[in-house]
């Protein structure tokens, strides 16, 4: 009750003297209108002022627990209009569950808005392609797309590689052990390295201790930054302040984005010395870090250096934060399933024998069964967790009518459990991914990397990235889960973790 109270003192305080007046009135308008055509549309208990947030779960896990019992009980229920209605203190939400609706949201050309629950974020990688919008969102999307050319992405292919064994050095000493281990920093930290050398063509060395303090920053941002989201009372300055946070995310920001800095302007130097500025940089058919693209670009599109920064620091913790949760929870899950671990093994026999070579491009096309597995992997657990947009106009959704302004959430996870549309929705179950099953399924029950015009520019970067690291694990590998299923919780972080890691035991293979 005492946490009610204070939230509804901190709200009354938001209202009153921190929202700027000259938004107060479209507030107002955007919450009557969804207070009257939202009434019909089922969700938690709310009341004025404090909203759903009286019941909020303070542990993340059970947060995650009680969002998707949330999503089970009103969206998927009979006769729902598969739409669930929140309010977080006096600030209405939408989430939609139904694959049609998806669509129509995804698809859009003019809602491609993101929410006011990116700012916090933006305070940390600024308004780059994650964060942008409009006229700006287009350009940078135009710029960067050379970056992910199917050509240039051959050339990432031997970091992948090289990372993917520094990754097997790290953890071959607890294989045939008995000792268990955590595998996620371990995944974490690779994922790294290959970010940061693809994007900014520099050797970061996380897998190998250096840059610790920057790595152990980019942690404590993105664990900062969920809680702040999940906090109302946070978003006030005077209480994020005083809790010490946000003098704390002042100083890490202030040291990750000095790092991007530095290494800027060092590439640049390096790209000055070999005399490569005035080559095209645009036709994307060689090896090009996305840093060098816009260095090279910079004049040509009016770029600043806080402009290439933005871009940069977006790159870096999407690039790494995503494709880490999708391997880690893919290794646990084929730890928890040891009947479709044993076919990944088979599979990787066939494929390259008792060679211990690097993959090649024709080699991961023949990975089939692997792929469904990372595809099953990221249905249960997709990185992403919410996918949030404010509404820049009137839709109607299942009879209701979305006011503009309205802060809508789409959540993979509660689409991809949708009974409707998969055979075991609560299971790991590769065969989902059987093109049989997926030719009869709406092409929007599953969208791990979004999708439409604001879909992942990486997803062919991240698919590539986990399939060579984890085809060398697995063909080096059997591994065990510690944690017996349904445990090891979701941590929706603004990427989703697993609570206790990836602790195993591993034991190496006879081939």
């Amino acid at each position: 009750m005492f946490l009610a109270v204070l939230i509804a003192i901190a709200f009354i305080f938001l209202l009153t003297f921190v929202v700027p007046w000259r938004k107060m009135g479209d507030m107002s308008k955007m919450i009557w209108r969804a207070y009257i055509n939202l009434a019909k549309i089922p969700g938690p208990k709310s009341y004025p002022i404090v909203g759903s947030v009286w019941q909020f779960k303070l542990n993340s896990s059970d947060f995650a627990v009680q969002m998707s019992g949330f999503q089970q009980l009103y969206a998927f229920a009979e006769g729902s209009p598969g739409i669930v209605k929140m309010w977080f203190g006096p600030v209405p939400i939408a989430i939609v569950v139904r694959p049609e609706y998806c669509k129509l949201l995804l698809e859009s050309s003019t809602l491609i808005t993101k929410a006011t629950f990116y700012d916090k974020l933006s305070e940390w990688i600024g308004t780059g392609l994650l964060t942008s919008t409009n006229e700006k969102w287009f350009g940078r999307r135009k710029l960067l797309t050379p970056a992910f050319h199917f050509n240039v992405l051959k050339g990432y292919q031997d970091i992948f590689v090289k990372q993917a064994q520094v990754f097997l050095e790290q953890i071959d000493a607890y294989a045939d052990s008995g000792r268990e281990v955590d595998l996620f920093p371990y995944v974490k930290r690779c994922a790294l390295d290959i970010i940061c050398d693809t994007a900014m063509s520099t050797q970061l060395n996380a897998q190998i201790g250096k840059n610790s303090e920057y790595v152990q920053a980019v942690t404590r941002l993105s664990d900062m930054l969920f809680n702040y989201e999940r906090s109302p009372w946070l978003w006030l300055k005077p209480i994020w302040y005083a809790s010490g946070l946000g003098f704390e995310f002042d100083r890490l920001v202030k040291m990750t984005t000095d790092f991007t800095r530095q290494v800027i302007a060092e590439r640049r130097a390096i790209l000055m010395d070999e005399g490569r500025f005035g080559e095209s940089a645009s036709l994307g058919t060689k090896k090009m870090a996305f840093l060098d693209l816009m260095l090279l670009n910079q004049s040509e599109n009016g770029l600043s250096d806080e402009d290439i920064r933005e871009e940069v620091d977006t790159f870096m913790f999407e690039g790494h934060d995503t494709t880490s949760s999708g391997m880690g929870w893919t290794i646990w899950l084929l730890g928890q399933h040891p009947q479709y671990q044993t076919r990944v093994h088979e599979e990787m026999d066939v494929v390259f024998g008792d060679s211990d070579r690097e993959p090649t491009e024709a080699d991961l096309k023949k990975c089939v069964f692997l792929d469904q597995c990372i595809k099953e992997s990221l249905r249960l657990c997709p990185p992403v967790p919410i996918i949030a947009r404010r509404l820049t106009h009137d839709i109607s959704l299942g009879g209701c009518t979305l006011p503009k302004d309205l802060t809508v959430f789409l959540v993979p996870m509660g689409t991809h459990r949708d009974p409707k549309e998969w055979e075991r929705p609560a299971e790991f179950y590769p065969d989902h991914f059987l093109p049989d099953a997926v030719a009869k399924r709406h092409p929007f029950a599953y969208f791990p990397f979004s999708a439409g015009p604001r879909n992942c520019i990486g997803q062919k970067f991240a698919q590539a990235e986990e399939k060579t690291v984890l085809s060398y694990f697995f063909r080096k590998y059997r591994v065990e889960s510690s944690t017996p299923s349904p445990g090891n919780r979701f941590v929706p972080e603004l990427i989703l973790k697993p609570e206790e890691g990836v602790i195993c035991r591993m034991y190496k293979r006879e081939r």
